[in-house]
């Protein structure tokens, strides 16, 4: 297999590629249905957890390039949600969102091969999180793991961006030459990180088919990406 050379600072996305997002966003929901359910018995039994999800998806598909808070974009969810019932309810909408954030990230689990991997790279490597979400690193089991971080609603700019790669490299204090960046999104992560001349590591838990560019490399476990990298 032929090894990622010259690479000084590695940046790793988070939800879907560090901890599993729907999980704990499932989590985080299960709450908010319950919390519903002691305020608004009419409500809850018009709503499931996949239902908000879709309504979740389909606002964020709506606010995307508009909003990159994701506060925003989940608070507009569950507007949208009790609107989407009949039963619009702006303080009721706020109260949840407060709900589903008190509970979000208390089930946030780390795939198995994160912190292994982490631990062996830090040795050698500048780590950072470069994000579209707002997984914060001690909020995830992850604090004093990361030198840089960057984050989409901070900068105003989400992947796949090529700005946001650039913010990026100047966080790590590195060359694009000497940048490498992890994700599991093909679209966010990968083509976003072409598109601002970076390398990366299409993380492929799935198996999922795609014709690769040649800057980019692949692998199906975090793991991997130790045996990609010079020993």
């Amino acid at each position: 297999m032929e090894r990622i050379l010259g690479v000084k600072a590695i940046s790793f996305d988070g939800d879907g590629t560090l901890w599993d997002f729907e999980k704990a966003m499932r989590h985080a929901l299960h709450h908010v249905l319950r919390e519903l359910q002691r305020l608004d018995l009419e409500s809850v039994a018009a709503l499931n957890v996949e239902k908000m999800v879709t309504i979740r998806k389909r606002v964020a598909e709506k606010l995307k390039g508009k909003v990159t808070n994701l506060e925003v974009v989940r608070l507009e969810a569950f507007r949208e949600t009790l609107a989407s019932i009949g039963r619009p309810n702006k303080p009721l909408a706020e109260h949840l969102n407060q709900v589903y954030m008190m509970h979000r990230f208390e089930g946030v689990e780390l795939f198995d091969d994160v912190l292994p991997t982490l631990r062996r790279l830090k040795e050698k490597y500048i780590l950072g999180l470069l994000s579209n979400g707002n997984g914060y690193p001690r909020r995830c089991g992850l604090d004093n793991m990361f030198q840089f971080i960057v984050f989409s609603q901070d900068w105003g700019l989400e992947k796949p961006d090529p700005r946001i790669f650039r913010i990026a490299t100047r966080e790590a204090g590195c060359s694009r030459d000497e940048f490498l960046h992890v994700g599991d999104s093909y679209e966010d992560d990968v083509q976003g990180a072409t598109n601002a001349g970076i390398r990366s590591v299409w993380l492929n838990r799935g198996g999922e088919k795609r014709n690769l560019v040649e800057a980019v490399y692949q692998i199906s476990s975090l793991s991997e990406l130790c045996d990609l990298l010079p020993a």
